[in-house]
């Protein structure tokens, strides 16, 4: 579905750099294994990263940059959110149209929960403590107590749900309609939607991420551009233009630099100043990085790619070379020589 990056719009990206680029790479984690990869989660506290592969989460000390364990039986998995307080990881298991919660000590699952189908991102919501699975092919999002497991709500969606985030102090979720080209504005307290924010010239947006401070989301489009929109009132502030075939979003709120990482080797950085976004460094990645976490402790940012053979003719992507997966780290402090 993500279009051939054009040459003419990857080197006005490239124009806007400015000399000083924060960002450089620090080192890589080598998994192996086989099978394709989706979301990450960092658990800051414990310094543990969550990636999702193939059909289970590998758990990775960020400290010794080891593999400590898996969560496994999560058929298609996809999403990850970890809420600290609890000690609970929750999986969204796309193939198998569950959520998993699992014990984060021991990273044994507790229970599985039934969700509509494929469920695909997943949001701990720490206000009402709820979990929202935001399920692909029912265009719904099945809300789930965390600490019981028993199903809340299911809220109907407009479309395709994809990236979410939460505002607790305004009560509010906000989910990417990927589909319609619109932000879904829902009520935490009623489980209900309030709104559909159109996020136009942005089109089918992907990631997301948020400032909650400063009550800003930052949505990475389908059409090469990283918009910033006010969560109060659903206006379009600001766009950068990114590279082809995003997939997430990050915000760092104490240097306030948002990210957008993309299939094509390019995660691009802007800095959020009021009402104005301006990129200040196109950081060049590997072919086929286009899913992150950002670590607000250190931050790091965590990118997961693999090498993959040329696609044959009529795919988009090549198929993934057995034992190639791994972790891309980069960051603003020391360089690993290594």
């Amino acid at each position: 579905m993500k279009k051939i990056l054009l040459p003419v719009l990857f080197c006005f990206a490239v124009a806007v750099v400015h000399a000083d680029e924060p960002y450089h790479f620090i080192k890589e984690i080598s998994i192996g294994g086989d099978g394709g990869w989706d979301y990450l989660a960092v658990d800051s506290k414990a310094q543990r990263l969550y990636v999702s592969h193939a059909t289970k989460v590998e758990v990775i000390d960020l400290n010794s940059d080891k593999v400590i364990g898996e969560i496994t039986n999560t058929i298609g998995v996809h999403g990850i959110a970890v809420a600290p307080k609890l000690k609970r990881v929750f999986v969204s298991a796309g193939r198998a149209n569950q959520v998993s919660i699992v014990d984060a000590d021991t990273l044994q699952t507790i229970s599985t929960v039934a969700t509509g189908k494929n469920p695909d991102c997943i949001l701990y919501e720490t206000k009402q403590q709820e979990v929202y699975a935001f399920n692909g092919r029912d265009k719904s999002a099945t809300v789930i107590a965390a600490d019981s497991g028993n199903v809340i709500a299911t809220i109907p969606l407009a479309g395709k749900p994809e990236f979410a985030q939460a505002e607790p102090k305004a009560g509010r979720v906000f989910d990417n309609i990927e589909d319609q080209s619109v932000v879904a504005v829902i009520d935490a307290e009623s489980h209900s939607v309030i709104t559909n924010w159109p996020i136009a010239p942005g089109e089918s947006a992907s990631g997301m991420a948020i400032d909650r401070k400063n009550h800003r989301l930052f949505l990475g489009c389908d059409n090469q551009m990283m918009a910033m929109m006010d969560s109060e009132n659903g206006k379009i502030l600001a766009t950068v233009p990114i590279g082809d075939g995003v997939d997430a979003n990050a915000f760092d709120p104490e240097t306030k630099f948002a990210f957008a990482s993309c299939g094509d080797g390019t995660t691009t950085i802007a800095h959020e100043d009021d009402d104005k976004l301006t990129v200040v460094q196109v950081l060049k990645t590997e072919h086929g990085a286009r899913t992150m976490a950002l670590d607000p402790e250190t931050h790091n940012i965590y990118l997961a790619t693999a090498k993959m053979d040329a696609p044959e003719a009529g795919q988009k992507r090549g198929k993934v070379v057995p034992g190639t997966f791994k972790i891309l780290v980069y960051g603003t402090k020391g360089e690993d020589k290594d």
